[in-house]
C-alpha cells in the first residue's frame, strides 16, 4: 500500500521546500492544498480517515505547513480535532521550518555539552523559532534569557512559553547589538534567532567573552547575527568557542524533518509538534 502524505499549506501556493523533502523522506504520493484555513480542514481528513481502516491508516499522513505559524498552529489543532477514538492519521506541523529549525539548532547546543543550570540568551527571540529553541533549552534545564527591542514584546513571548510549554523563560530588551553586551554577561551559549542580515553580536565582544563557550545562528544571509563566523560553520572553533552557522544547522534541520515524515507512517496517532520533533532531533543527532 502506498504511503500518501495530504500536505496542507496555509500560504496560497504549497511549499515546494516541503515538497521535495516528503519525497526524499520515503513518501509515494503526495497531495498538496494551499490556501488552507480551519474550516477546510475537516473534510479533507476526513478523506483520508475514511478510505483506509485499521493497519491500513498508518499509510495516510498529514502535514500541517506554510509561512504563518499560527495559522498552522490552528489547522494543526483542526486537524486533531477531526479525529474520533481510534480512527486517525499522524500529523506533524512545522510551518515555516519553526520546529524542525529549533530543534537542530538546541540539538547542535546541546551536543557539545550540557546546558542544565547555564544561562542561555536567545538573541531577538519572539519569532517562532526563539520561542520554540527557547523553550527546548529550558526543558533541558538552562536557565534561559529571550530578547526583542522592547521589554512589552519580550515579556508577551515568555507569556507565550510560559502558557504553551510550562517553562520559565527571562525577558530582556535590547535594541540593537550594543545593548546586547549586558545582556550575554555570564552567558554559557548564545543562539541568534533575528531578522536577515543584522548582526547581534560583534566579534570584538564574543571572542574576547569569558563565560561564552557556544554560539549558534539560524541567519545565513550576511551580514551574519554573529559577526565573524561563516554560515557553513558546524561545530567549528574559534577563539575558544564552538560555533554552528545557519548551513551547518541547517544540514541537520533536514535531516530531522525528512524522519520525522517518516515516523509519521509508522503508526496511524502521532501528533508531532515542537516536543516531538525535539525528540527525534536528539536521536537524529547521535547517528
Amino acid at each position: 500500500m502506498k504511503k500518501i502524505l495530504i500536505q496542507l499549506d496555509t500560504d496560497k501556493f504549497s511549499s515546494v521546500f516541503d515538497a521535495v523533502t516528503a519525497y526524499d523522506a520515503g513518501v509515494d504520493r503526495l497531495l498538496q492544498y494551499s490556501g488552507i484555513e480551519k474550516p477546510d480542514v475537516q473534510a479533507l481528513v476526513h478523506g483520508a480517515m475514511f478510505t483506509r481502516g485499521g493497519e491500513d491508516l498508518k499509510n495516510s499522513a498529514v502535514f500541517v505547513g506554510g509561512s504563518d505559524v499560527a495559522k498552522g498552529e490552528a489547522v494543526f489543532k483542526a486537524v486533531k480535532k477531526s479525529f474520533f477514538g481510534p480512527v486517525s492519521v499522524s500529523v506533524m506541523l512545522d510551518s515555516n521550518g519553526c520546529n524542525t529549525t529549533a530543534a537542530a539548532a538546541v540539538a547542535k547546543i546541546i551536543s557539545v555539552g550540557k546546558v542544565a543550570g547555564k544561562k542561555v540568551v536567545i538573541l531577538s527571540g519572539t519569532g517562532p523559532v526563539g520561542l520554540r529553541a527557547a523553550a527546548m533549552l529550558a526543558q533541558e534545564g538552562a536557565k534561559v534569557t529571550l530578547t526583542s527591542r522592547t521589554l512589552e514584546k519580550a515579556q508577551a513571548a515568555c507569556d507565550y512559553i510560559k502558557k504553551r510549554f510550562d517553562v520559565e523563560i527571562i525577558p530582556a530588551a535590547a535594541a540593537d547589538a550594543n545593548a546586547n553586551i549586558p545582556v550575554l554577561e555570564g552567558a554559557y551559549a548564545v543562539l541568534c534567532t533575528g531578522a536577515a542580515g543584522i548582526t547581534l553580536v560583534s566579534e570584538a565582544v564574543w571572542q574576547e567573552h569569558v563565560s561564552l563557550k557556544v554560539l549558534a545562528d539560524v541567519n545565513a544571509v550576511p551580514p551574519m547575527g554573529i559577526e565573524g563566523i561563516k554560515s557553513t560553520w558546524n561545530g567549528k572553533e574559534k577563539h575558544g568557542k564552538i560555533i554552528f552557522g545557519a548551513l551547518g544547522i541547517g544540514g541537520l534541520k533536514m535531516k530531522i524533518h525528512r524522519a520525522c515524515v517518516a515516523r509519521l507512517f509508522e503508526q496511524n496517532d502521532l501528533a508531532l509538534e515542537a516536543e516531538q520533533i525535539f525528540a527525534t532531533a536528539k536521536q537524529t543527532i547521535k547517528k
